[in-house]
């Protein structure tokens, strides 16, 4: 038989989201008792204390840790039965992205998951590559897909797509059309996107054995605010090519030739460790992985081609 209620499990997750017991009461509704008391009697049932209390705050345990994500998955998927059968709006997909993936690769999958399923809905956060892991480590989102490495050992990594980045200036720099070397990159004046933007950590993380810290003329918060900064001739940027595709294009930037940097990276699909996805993480998860092999055939129908 079981004994947990969802509504002890829900004071649970809020105490832990938002620290403390009666938050967590005002949040929900309930009295500062009630919510005690609902908490209580899901450690009476457990067996085990889940927060340890130091002082009027409140922090989770070893065991509190274990629960969190599986009480999450629990009240999102106890979320999604509700709303079908009340004829509501389905439950929220949740996802975290990085700008490139969030602005460049993310609608694509979204209208794709709406054609396999009208109802879906999701909530988006587009920031950089630390804020997305965040958001996934403390719950806030189903899933992550990011364009940096995930250090945070809260989250399971997996290799998703490939992706390349370019230098890229105004077509009237003196540099376009001619082979950039490690001497002229150190020289220049770069335009970056801000601390924890993966994009960035790549290019200072090849840049490095090669020149050293790159000179920042100005640090911006999008990529789009990036492009026009160049486009002004404010200094170079190292972007996707996805996300610079329509600039060069039109010759609005040039992709400069840079031999000596292996600009070539990875994204990643991340999600909390021991979280039971939804029904709906399911299925976008899903929808990744046959994006990654679309990828990958689409790489190789010219080499075939060419082969032939």
């Amino acid at each position: 038989m079981i004994r947990l209620t969802l509504r002890e499990l829900e004071v649970f997750v809020t105490t832990a989201q938002l620290g403390g017991i009666t938050a967590a009461g005002a949040g929900l509704g309930l009295s500062q008792s009630a919510a005690s008391g609902a908490l209580a009697e899901l450690e009476r049932r457990l067996g085990v204390t889940v927060f340890d209390r130091i002082g009027r705050r409140v922090q989770l345990n070893e065991h509190g840790r274990w629960l969190l994500p599986q009480a999450e998955a629990l009240l999102a998927q106890a979320r999604e039965i509700e709303a079908r059968f009340r004829g509501d709006a389905p439950a929220r997909l949740r996802l975290a992205a990085s700008s490139t993936i969030g602005n460049r690769v993310l609608p694509e999958l979204l209208g794709l998951l709406m054609l396999e399923d009208p109802e879906s809905r999701a909530e988006i956060a587009i920031g950089n590559t630390q804020e997305a892991i965040a958001a996934v480590a403390e719950y806030r989102a189903d899933l992550g897909l990011i364009e940096g490495i995930a250090h945070d050992a809260r989250v399971n990594v997996e290799p998703w797509l490939a992706d390349e980045l370019v230098v890229v200036a105004p077509p009237a720099h003196p540099w376009t059309g001619a082979t950039v070397t490690p001497p002229m990159l150190a020289d220049a004046q770069w335009v970056l996107r801000e601390q924890g933007s993966g994009t960035r950590e790549v290019l200072e993380s090849t840049l490095a054995p090669l020149v050293g810290s790159p000179k920042v003329a100005l640090e911006l918060g999008t990529s789009e605010a990036v492009k026009g900064a160049v486009r002004a001739g404010l200094g170079l940027a190292c972007l996707s090519r996805r996300t610079v595709a329509t600039e060069l294009v039109r010759g609005e930037l040039v992709a400069l030739a840079t031999p000596d940097l292996d600009l070539t990276r990875c994204f990643y699909l991340i999600r909390a460790r021991d979280k039971v996805l939804t029904q709906g993480a399911g299925r976008f998860l899903t929808l990744c992985r046959a994006q990654l092999t679309r990828e990958r055939q689409a790489a190789d129908s010219p080499a075939m081609g060419k082969s032939k």
